[in-house]
């Protein structure tokens, strides 16, 4: 991918952004973390160590680490109705609305560890275009950190994923996107800044990135949040 620094503005010409979902696109942490603390409780587990096993990770997989007794199938099926219900809160992140509206769908897809009826219901709640196609938990073997998912979404969009820009805010994420061979940019919504370091660029936001269409590729510019591994990989 072109990579074009100057005057510590970075600009990226991929053919095609790999959205994460939450915490990316869509503010859905409280929904996520009252699910996890009132399935933890009704399963005897600590509620805190839930929410945190479950960030940025498939729910069918949290669940099979943290009670590998249960039935994980009906589980699911009862988390996945719990988040569903439960949209206090959930609205749209800053810039993504600036981004998407004049992004054709070609170009971009989300992927996301919500199955696919969570992620259409956050996204239609939260004001999103949904494409027609994303990746979602149930379309994957393996969930994020594995390569997987992206792997998946650039396979999805026509592209090598070297070519791709996966948008995330999940150490999870960025390793699994990373991993795939794309580029990473990470946005600072649940995680802290050192705990992504498998991201090539941070930013706060989205509302701190600015894409267009040019040519048969897109530019996306933005100013990255200072740190030494930035400056290494620039």
């Amino acid at each position: 991918m072109d990579v074009s620094p100057a005057a510590g503005v970075v600009t990226l010409h991929p053919r095609g952004i790999l959205f994460d979902m939450d915490g990316v696109l869509v503010s859905s942490l409280g929904s996520v973390e009252r699910t996890w603390e009132t399935w933890a409780r009704a399963r005897g587990i600590d509620p805190a160590l839930a929410v945190k096993t479950a960030h940025g990770r498939r729910a069918i997989e949290t669940v099979r680490l943290l009670r590998p007794d249960l039935n994980d199938m009906e589980e699911l099926h009862w988390l996945e109705q719990m988040e569903i219900a439960d949209n206090v809160g959930l609205e749209m992140l800053a810039g993504v609305e600036r981004i998407l509206e004049n992004l054709p769908e070609k170009y971009w897809t989300v992927v996301t560890s919500a199955t696919d009826r969570l992620a259409r219901s956050r996204m239609e709640h939260g004001g999103i275009r949904v494409p027609a196609r994303i990746v979602s938990a149930d379309m994957v073997a393996q969930g994020k950190p594995h390569p997987e998912p992206y792997l998946k979404g650039a396979e999805l969009l026509g592209l090598p994923p070297v070519e791709c820009l996966v948008i995330e805010d999940s150490a999870s994420g960025a390793q699994a996107g990373h991993a795939a061979g794309c580029t990473v940019l990470a946005t600072l919504y649940s995680h802290s800044l050192a705990s992504l370091q498998d991201a090539d660029w941070i930013v706060h936001s989205l509302d701190d990135v600015h894409v267009q269409v040019a040519g048969d590729a897109l530019e996306v510019r933005f100013t990255p949040i200072e740190r030494e591994a930035n400056a290494a990989r620039i």
